[in-house]
């Protein structure tokens, strides 16, 4: 009697403890092409991770990319001549395929189900012309079922992502969706990322001694963020960074200790910030950075900046540890004008951020200052 009551508890007890091994091991696959993804060092990397790594590692008969070509960042990624180059089918920029895409996820959440039940445009457009990329390719299927990702960041959409198996059953109604979410999330970020890195490729725009970009890619970057924020009435803000003490470091230690510094300090901003962010040497030991985000965010990274440069261990020829410290200003504001306006708008942040941090260096250094409102007083922090 004792033995037939246990034996339900014992197997659901094993089952249990199955699914969560499972579980386990598919959160370890999932981080595994997270870390390829947010490693890539060009977009052809990131494709090989999205179209080769990824239907491999988890058995997927398709993987398909759709793109908008007018998304700012993108542009170089996504001219004729680099797409024609790739030769790859399963990343599509066609306007149709947006639209088909945008009317399954209206809601902004994914869409799950079987292509065959959706209006006879959309399965052409998403699914019709994608070779098979599994382990067994071949020509183009339709899948059995399939679950389509938006790539979104805050309220704006910059492409789809849509997975496709052979079992009916794998992508349906009900379906928890977390996982993948969070999944699109990383591969939204590391496009970003990837087109930032392609950007300084193409144009130049990397200072050799820090590594991060130069003054030329940092003001260009400012203008499409700013567009961005007009666009999407989102706050955007900027800090700006400058190393205390940086001349006296040059004069008692002299000049190659000085530059160990700079990268010592441009590592450490490039750290604190998100992916998306885009941190800049704007000239000398000054640095600046970008950020999504309103006046509380840019305040919050800034602190994380201080404190860390605060703790870091730099040492002079000698072992001798060098004592290092930053004043930070920091300017937001949420666009609300005419594009036209909207670069002006921008410049102008820029010079709040640095009198803000010629403020700091006046009240003793080591701080944060930022300027409350255009022409009010800089509000100490």
């Amino acid at each position: 009697m004792t033995n037939l009551a246990q034996t339900p508890l014992s197997e659901r007890l094993r089952s249990l403890v199955d699914t969560v091994q499972h579980n386990e091991r598919t959160l370890r696959r999932f981080q595994d092409v997270e870390l390829r993804l947010i490693g890539a060092q060009d977009f052809a990397s990131f494709l090989d991770t999205l179209f080769r790594h990824l239907p491999q590692e988890f058995s997927l008969a398709s993987v398909t990319l759709w793109l908008d070509d007018r998304a700012p960042m993108l542009l170089e990624l996504l001219e004729p001549n680099a797409l024609d180059a790739l030769d790859l089918p399963n990343l599509k920029t066609s306007r149709e395929a947006g639209f088909a895409a945008q009317a399954l996820c209206g809601d902004g959440r994914p869409w799950l189900g079987r292509p065959h039940e959706v209006a006879d445009d959309a399965l052409r457009v998403l699914f019709g012309d994608a070779p098979a990329q599994g382990p067994l390719r071949g020509p183009a299927t339709e899948p059995a079922s399939a679950i389509l990702l938006p790539l979104a960041a805050g309220t704006s959409v910059s492409g789809y992502l849509c997975l496709g198996s052979d079992d009916p059953a794998r992508f349906g109604a009900g379906m928890a969706t977390d996982i993948l979410e969070r999944f699109a999330s990383i591969v939204t970020a590391s496009l970003d990322n990837v087109a930032h890195r392609e950007r300084l490729k193409q144009l130049g725009m990397t200072d050799s001694l820090t590594g991060l970009a130069n003054r030329r890619y940092f003001d260009e970057r400012l203008r499409e963020e700013v567009m961005r924020a007009v666009r999407y009435r989102v706050p955007v803000a900027c800090l700006f960074i400058d190393i205390d003490g940086f001349k006296r470091i040059n004069d008692t230690y002299g000049h190659p200790t000085g530059d160990r510094v700079l990268a010592a300090v441009a590592a450490c901003v490039r750290q604190q910030v998100r992916l998306g962010d885009t941190v800049a040497r704007y000239g000398g030991e000054e640095f600046a950075a970008l950020l999504q985000g309103d006046r509380a965010d840019a305040l919050t990274v800034a602190e994380r900046v201080r404190l860390a440069v605060e703790r870091l261990d730099v040492t002079d020829d000698h072992g001798t540890h060098i004592a290092l410290s930053v004043s930070i200003g920091v300017a937001a504001r949420v666009v609300n004008c005419a594009p036209a306006e909207a670069m002006s708008l921008g410049q102008t942040m820029m010079q709040e951020a640095d009198r803000a941090m010629y403020q700091a260096k006046r009240n003793g250094r080591n701080r944060i200052e930022t300027i409350v409102e255009a022409g009010g007083e800089p509000a100490v922090r």
